[in-house]
């Protein structure tokens, strides 16, 4: 049998990979109000427990990428799915925030092969000029899973509050989707080389548009060679200055709203996913406006998301704004054009970890930015936490509007076009590339 356009259903798969792997990730910040309550800890060590999930997944990030280059992703994926799957549904037997924290820990370490795998995927399955479009659409799940965290935790929280299990039951339904998940993506994923469904035009088509100069060359990637070349440190600066705006969307936005805005929790529950919303255009306007420079404008491929990182940073300079603006609905509106332009400068710098990179490095390359990016996150957290108090939110917003310029100045400065990159244009001609027939 075989399946047209095959390349967009196995990016769909990974999508709903990312939408498991956020909705699994989201499930105890749902309860967390419940879950303190029942097991009798404060927002102190509530804090404590979210770190720690938050320094597993920094370290992890390279270390998920290097099993993924090396034992392949039909199966590594499927193992770090399941265990992150399971991992979740222990959940439900934490008896305290110690074993909380462990779990989240564990939760850490496994669930960090999301965007190494979903990267990796992208650069097997579709050839140069599309692989911006795939990114976006895997890395659209992270939004979609969060957005639907809130509804099924609380359908789970109350349907068995009754029976006293609602919290449990949250951990196990949760968990057991992404179980679920796991088998289906074992039994459906393979590399386009050994996939049956995968037709000969197909094939064809996606070798033709692949760098040829970046061929898996089926070793294991080397950590050291990575860590010498100029690419790496500019993805790395690149995504190190620009994650602490999806920090500040994430963890910071419901507090400035209601402690700065004085806006009502009520009116925040109906406008504030807006952002989040915003973010998944964002996802995927990057590949698409990445696509019309190298066909319509026969850029390159890395000049063309250079440009269109670029374009994305001077969007940024809206969240800049929400620091002179008094009204809360101006301030989400301002946030959204911030959202929309993070996630399409983050899906743009991802992608390029599979344009500069070879085969068996991209998911290694992809966790290591990773990492660097968390550290940016974390770091920029801690200042605004010690200090917020003390200047306010409004330079906290300025300085995320000029950190994506930076980053766009530092892609151009030292990333390096390598020699043989794949001619900007269509490569061969086909019509209806996402619309099937």
């Amino acid at each position: 049998m075989k399946v047209k356009r095959l390349r967009w259903w196995i990016i769909g798969l990974v999508c709903l990979g990312t939408i498991v792997n956020y909705l699994s990730r989201s499930s105890l910040s749902v309860a967390a109000p419940t879950v303190m309550q029942e097991l009798h800890f404060t927002e102190h060590e509530y804090s404590w427990i979210v770190s720690t999930f938050q320094l597993c997944y920094t370290v992890a990030q390279p270390i998920a990428g290097y099993i993924l280059d090396s034992v392949g992703l039909k199966v590594g994926f499927f193992v770090f799915a399941l265990l992150w799957s399971l991992v979740n549904m222990a959940h439900a037997l934490a008896g305290g925030w110690i074993s909380m924290a462990f779990l989240r820990g564990l939760m850490g370490l496994t669930e960090a092969s999301a965007i190494p795998a979903g990267m990796k995927a992208s650069a097997e399955w579709f050839p140069a000029k599309e692989r911006g479009i795939a990114g976006g659409l895997f890395n659209a799940g992270t939004s979609i899973g969060a957005m639907l965290a809130p509804p099924l935790v609380v359908w789970a929280l109350l349907t068995f509050e009754s029976s006293g299990l609602g919290t449990e039951m949250a951990f196990v339904i949760t968990g057991g989707i992404g179980v679920l998940f796991s088998i289906t993506w074992f039994l459906i994923y393979n590399s386009p080389n050994k996939h049956p469904w995968l037709s000969k035009e197909e094939k064809e088509y996606i070798d033709a548009g692949q760098e040829k100069h970046l061929a898996d060359a089926h070793q294991k990637p080397s950590v050291r060679s990575i860590l010498v070349q100029r690419n790496f440190w500019g993805l790395a600066i690149a995504r190190f200055l620009a994650d602490p705006a999806w920090g500040t969307l994430s963890f910071w936005m419901p507090l400035y709203l209601t402690k700065v805005m004085h806006m009502p929790l009520k009116e925040i529950a109906l406008f504030a996913w807006l952002p989040f919303l915003a973010a998944d255009f964002g996802c995927l306007a990057g590949g698409f406006i990445a696509k019309f420079l190298i066909e319509k404008l026969g850029m390159t491929t890395i000049n063309a998301r250079r440009t269109t990182f670029t374009i994305a940073a001077l969007l940024m300079i809206a969240i800049g704004l929400v620091s002179i603006v008094d009204n809360p609905y101006y301030a989400i509106a301002l946030m959204s054009i911030g959202g929309f332009a993070h996630q399409t400068l983050s899906t743009v710098v991802i992608t390029m970890s599979a344009d500069l990179f070879k085969k068996n490095e991209i998911a290694t390359v992809a966790g290591m930015a990773g990492s660097c990016a968390w550290i940016g996150q974390l770091s920029f957290t801690l200042v605004m936490g010690a200090l917020v108090a003390v200047i306010g939110y409004g330079p906290f917003f300025v300085g995320l509007s000029i950190f994506d310029i930076i980053g766009a100045i530092v892609l151009w400065v030292l990333i390096k076009e390598p020699i043989g990159h794949v001619p900007s244009g269509p490569i061969i001609e086909e019509e209806a590339i996402i619309n099937p027939e």
